[in-house]
C-alpha cells in the first residue's frame, strides 16, 4: 500500500483527503483480512490510501503508542524547532522498532506527497489533517469538546513531523521507496 501511495499519491489529487468506493472498500478489507492475495495495483489509489488509514486505525494503541499520548500532545509546547525535534526524536526512541520502521515510510511518502502539493492540493496541513488521527488517538476517550482540541494538537504535530520529517527520521527517508 505505501509503495503504491508513493508512486501515485504525489500525482493525485486530495489524496487522503477523498474516498474510493465503500463496496469495493469493504469487499478488498474482508479478502486482506482474510488472507486472500489481492492486486491493489488495478484498484483506485483512494480505496489504497483508504485501507491504509484502516489499517493504521487497527494498531493496537496506535503507531504513536498512546500510552506516549500526553508526552506527544506536549511536544509543540516547547521551545524552538530544535528542542521539539530532539523530544520526538527522543519518544520515537520509547516505541517498538516495527512502529518505528513504519513511521519512517509513512513520513517518506507524506513527504513527497507534501513536495508536489502545488499539484495534488495535499500540503503538510491538509496531510495532517487527513492522517493524524489514525497515528495516536487517547487511551481513554473523552467528551468531544476534548476530543476536537485533542485532534487539533495531534494535527499539528503530525504537519510538524511532515515539516520536518528529513531532520527527524534521516535524509535517506526521501529514497526509502526509490525513484518515483
Amino acid at each position: 500500500m505505501l509503495s503504491l501511495l508513493y508512486q501515485e499519491g504525489p500525482s493525485t489529487k486530495g489524496i487522503f483527503r477523498r474516498s474510493g468506493s465503500a463496496k469495493t472498500f469493504k469487499e478488498l478489507k474482508e479478502k486482506l483480512d482474510s488472507g486472500t492475495e489481492v492486486d491493489l495495483a488495478r484498484e483506485s489509489i483512494f480505496v489504497t490510501a483508504s485501507l491504509f488509514k484502516d489499517f493504521l486505525r487497527n494498531i493496537p494503541g496506535s503507531i504513536l503508542s498512546s500510552q506516549l499520548c500526553d508526552k506527544w500532545v506536549s511536544v509543540l509546547d516547547q521551545g524552538n524547532n530544535e528542542e521539539k525535534i530532539k523530544s520526538i526524536q527522543r519518544l520515537i526512541e520509547h516505541l517498538p522498532r516495527a512502529n518505528v520502521v513504519l513511521l519512517r515510510y509513512i513520513f517518506g511518502v507524506l513527504h513527497v506527497i507534501e513536495m508536489r502539493s502545488e499539484e495534488n492540493q495535499m500540503n503538510a496541513f491538509n496531510l495532517s489533517v487527513c492522517i493524524a488521527p489514525s497515528l495516536l488517538w487517547p487511551p481513554v476517550s473523552s467528551t468531544p469538546d476534548i476530543e476536537s482540541e485533542f485532534i487539533k494538537k495531534i494535527s499539528s504535530l503530525v504537519q510538524f513531523l511532515i515539516e520536518n520529517c528529513c531532520r527527524i527520521f534521516g535524509d535517506e527517508i526521501t529514497s526509502l521507496f526509490g525513484e518515483i
